[in-house]
């Protein structure tokens, strides 16, 4: 495929997925067909089944490029703020980057995290991705966990296993939607809350 076809399927992808946006966040995900998502993006049919496959298929490509922030194919734990977090030797720095690197993940997916889970309950397909996406956060995010139980960074008495529950609970969208959404914090507020709340439960008194 030469760079004019690969420009032209790059931008009917980026059409297709901000009408998905707007359609599923309007009207909901069982509600919103691939035809209207078709109509509302100018992009015909057949390209966007060509494209994505499936309904299913589209809303998976817009968490991905939520989460992620582009349609780049790179996953986020290989991303280089991600890989920064885990190379620096400091627990505490550690916990601050996940937490500001959540922080933006939260911020930009929870729209559509919230489709899904609205969906979830009616189609098969939508409760199979959130169990999906469920699963790559426990992994994702048990990997803070598992670095600072190697380093012999958590506090006496907890187990791996827990910290990472911990982990997985705080840093979930769930959370974010209280504070942030609901309670009205501040992005930064939240994010310093996290982090200190991260670090008394993970890590032993702070001796300075």
């Amino acid at each position: 495929m030469g760079k004019p076809a690969q420009a032209r399927t790059r931008l009917a992808r980026a059409a297709v997925i901000d009408a998905a946006r707007t359609l599923f966040v309007e009207r909901g995900y069982v509600a919103t067909t691939v035809e209207a998502i078709s109509s509302y993006s100018g992009v015909p049919a057949a390209t966007v089944y060509r494209l994505f496959t499936s309904k299913r298929g589209i809303l998976k490509q817009l968490l991905d490029t939520s989460i992620a922030g582009d349609d780049e194919q790179v996953s986020l734990p290989e991303r280089s703020q991600v890989r920064a977090v885990f190379a620096d030797p400091d627990p505490r720095r550690q916990l601050a980057g996940l937490v500001a690197i959540a922080s933006d993940v939260n911020s930009r997916a929870t729209e559509i995290y919230s489709v899904l889970v609205g969906a979830a309950s009616a189609d098969a397909d939508a409760a199979a991705l959130l169990e999906e996406l469920k699963h790559q956060r426990r992994e994702g995010q048990g990997r803070i966990a598992r670095s600072l139980a190697r380093a012999g960074a958590l506090r006496a008495g907890l187990r791996e296993r827990d910290a990472a529950d911990m982990v997985y609970t705080l840093l979930s969208p769930e959370v974010y939607r209280l504070l942030v959404l609901d309670r009205r914090w501040p992005p930064k507020r939240y994010e310093r809350w996290l982090t200190q709340t991260l670090a008394e439960c993970l890590l032993p008194p702070d001796p300075r």
